[in-house]
């Protein structure tokens, strides 16, 4: 096991129990609405990603096949991310699709870029871009994990909008 594997997973797990401690109890108390703003803006964050596309801020050699995969992914994550909050807040009839679109992309890229970092070797190559997935990314990873959580337990369609709370 290589030292940015043994990163990701130790603070993936130091996000967990803080989610655990901080926000899954306080959950059925809050309203969906109100949960996923802020991480809907931590993740349109998620163009820092395209660090991995920056000279200087990973290593010549990087395989082109993870780090266009990651760096696109993650744009499009930000990207959906921005729409989803412009939605919550306007109290859209789409926003709830919008925030499924957006953590259904985000989670899948983000298993992807795991994925083509281990077979690619992209761990060597990373440079200054290391804290991206020996922090950013178990964040982001424990963010989606929430908003699943609440998208299918708090944020129903048989739920009322916020609105009528």
């Amino acid at each position: 096991m290589n030292i940015l594997t043994v990163n990701l997973l130790f603070s993936t797990f130091v996000f967990w129990v803080a989610a655990r401690i901080y926000l899954f109890p306080r959950l059925p108390g809050l309203k969906p609405q109100t949960v996923l703003l802020p991480i809907l803006l931590l993740h349109s964050l998620r163009h820092l990603g395209l660090m991995f596309l920056a000279p200087g801020a990973t290593y010549a050699g990087i395989s082109p096949r993870f780090a266009y995969p990651a760096a696109f992914g993650d744009l499009l994550a930000a990207l959906l991310a921005m729409f989803a909050i412009l939605a919550v807040v306007r109290k859209a009839r789409v926003a709830r699709l919008l925030v499924w679109i957006f953590n259904v992309e985000g989670t899948v890229d983000l298993i992807s870029a795991i994925i083509l970092a281990t077979v690619h070797g992209a761990s060597a190559y990373m440079g200054p871009a290391y804290w991206i997935p020996a922090f950013w990314v178990p964040a982001l990873l424990v963010t989606h994990y929430a908003t699943f959580i609440i998208l299918c337990k708090y944020w129903t369609k048989a739920s009322k909008p916020e609105s009528e709370s």
